[in-house]
């Protein structure tokens, strides 16, 4: 069954859902959501996915503050009011 849930959007992404900060999705699953994300927002799918399918390695998305990759990751489930995080891996260090 689908759910509504929040998904707080990171700064980098913003251009793409017309700078709102939270947006709300519909989807079973991390896999659905991104697929929902995409349809409303085109050009989301490309920022979140490799050219595999498989979610970028420096986005992480938390699904009410746990991360995804020690749950079942794109196959975490989403219930009904569920807030969902994207974001991205800060790189960096000292030069």
């Amino acid at each position: 069954m689908m759910a509504k849930v929040k998904v707080r959007i990171p700064a980098p992404l913003q251009k793409i859902t017309q700078n709102k900060q939270e947006v709300i999705a519909e989807a079973k699953n991390i896999k659905e959501l991104i697929l929902d994300l995409e349809k409303q927002f085109p050009g989301m799918k490309d920022r979140l996915l490799d050219e595999s399918g498989k979610i970028r390695r420096f986005i992480n998305f938390y699904v009410n503050d746990e991360d995804i990759r020690f749950l079942k990751q794109d196959e975490t489930q989403l219930v009904e009011g569920s807030e969902v995080s994207i974001i991205p891996a800060i790189a960096g260090g000292l030069k």
